[in-house]
């Protein structure tokens, strides 16, 4: 008897055990947004926060982190409730007329976001190797191109997860080498505050973080992983590992962010040096951390532009997919123009930037004027039970949903204002 009790307890802690494993099969989808969110665009923004402020905008990125993981798990319900991403859901659900000037707009947004990319992989490729920026950002895009048209979902995020491992190795190195105030910092993360002349690195910072091409990228990846729309327990079980997910994804996105800043402030505005070019920063910091650290720097930039190229260049295609009620499929002609449209029109107006940095800068702002008519689409069809039937939001998700709208729309405001 006890030994066919002792085989029971084993046999159970066994499935025990690999249920505890099974998370791991969800882990994917939120580093491949994370990405999104740490892409050069971030880095400018984020150099110029603590540069010019020091670390009095890092509660910027807890904010927008806070808010970005409410509004990635919702859009995530989306995908995995209703098999759609939400430009689909949006062509499907929403009118015409309401739909298409918002997706309309998203697309743009997506040409932002791989400009930021494309320009950050450029930059990288002329610190490391002396590339003109216009000849680096056209071999950054051809060479996304030719990732994104040959490789899978799974060979993508495979890859990716290896870039976002480099970056944040990267910059927990270069945290060791400075001398960081923590007690101010931790103070800072929580503590609001908005010095004269800041509204602009402020609204780039959000923008930076909480992108509207990675709500449309969300919702279509987090199907990437097999199960039966029709089972409910299944349904369940996808909704509560892809929480775990996302949590995961964004906070390692908020420490690395955080980091950025953190390494501008104590590198730069201590001595007064205000970085206004990622080549300066590099240049900066050989003298102030050692050869090694600007290398290091050089080379995760290289690698957060390539990625975060690769994410824009899908999310662009699952937007204009879903424009023609279609999902993303590179083999398909509208994710296949959708990726050429986001990248081919970034790279023809990289051409005529004079200012790579405020470039960058200029960029992540557009971002986030546009993220309020996505926040509000998404949360009108997550809110709904004719789509979302028994998973529609919640009044109290709902509530948080819409204050995030609002803070979002009310910085806009002040941006225009200012």
């Amino acid at each position: 008897m006890w030994k066919n009790l002792f085989k029971e307890l084993k046999r159970k802690d066994h499935q025990r055990y690999l249920g505890g494993l099974d998370i791991f099969k969800y882990i994917g989808p939120g580093l491949l947004v994370t990405v999104g969110f740490i892409d050069p665009g971030n880095w400018a923004s984020n150099f110029a926060a603590g540069s010019d402020y020091g670390y009095a905008l890092l509660w910027v990125v807890t904010l927008s982190t806070v808010m970005l993981i409410v509004l990635q798990h919702n859009v995530a319900h989306l995908g995995i409730v209703t098999g759609l991403c939400l430009s689909e859901a949006a062509n499907k659900y929403t009118p015409k007329w309401i739909a298409r000037p918002i997706l309309g707009s998203a697309v743009l947004a997506s040409i932002s976001t791989s400009l930021a990319e494309i320009l950050g992989g450029a930059i990288a490729l002329e610190m490391l190797f002396d590339i003109p920026i216009i000849a680096g950002a056209v071999l950054t895009t051809v060479f996304v191109l030719i990732l994104l048209f040959t490789n899978s979902y799974r060979r993508i995020e495979r890859g990716i997860i290896a870039f976002v491992s480099v970056i944040g190795l990267s910059f927990l190195y270069e945290l060791f080498l400075v001398d960081v105030d923590w007690g101010l910092a931790a103070r800072s993360w929580v503590t609001p505050s908005i010095p004269q002349g800041s509204m602009l690195i402020i609204m780039s910072v959000l923008g930076a973080v909480v992108m509207p091409h990675n709500l449309f990228l969300h919702s279509e990846v987090v199907q990437s992983r097999e199960y039966n729309k029709e089972d409910e327990q299944a349904i369940k079980k996808h909704l509560k590992y892809e929480f775990y997910d996302t949590l995961l994804s964004m906070g390692i996105g908020w420490a690395i962010n955080s980091a950025m800043i953190l390494l501008a402030a104590t590198t730069f505005f201590v001595h007064g040096t205000p970085v206004e070019e990622l080549q300066q920063a590099k240049s900066l910091l050989d003298p102030l951390l050692g050869s090694q650290a600007g290398a290091i720097f050089a080379l995760a930039l290289l690698m957060a532009g390539i990625s975060s190229t690769v994410t824009s260049g899908m999310a662009a295609g699952s937007i204009f997919a879903g424009i023609f009620g279609e999902s993303y499929n590179i083999r398909d002609i509208h994710s296949k123009v959708g990726v050429l449209l986001s990248l081919g029109l970034a790279l023809v107006i990289i051409l005529f930037i004079e200012n790579p940095f405020q470039g960058l800068i200029i960029s992540q702002m557009v971002l986030s004027i546009q993220l309020p008519f996505t926040v509000f689409l998404q949360l009108s069809l997550t809110s709904s039970k004719r789509v979302m039937g028994q998973y529609a939001n919640s009044r109290w998700s709902t509530f948080v949903l819409y204050t995030i709208a609002i803070i979002v729309s009310v910085l806009n405001i002040m941006l225009l204002f200012s």
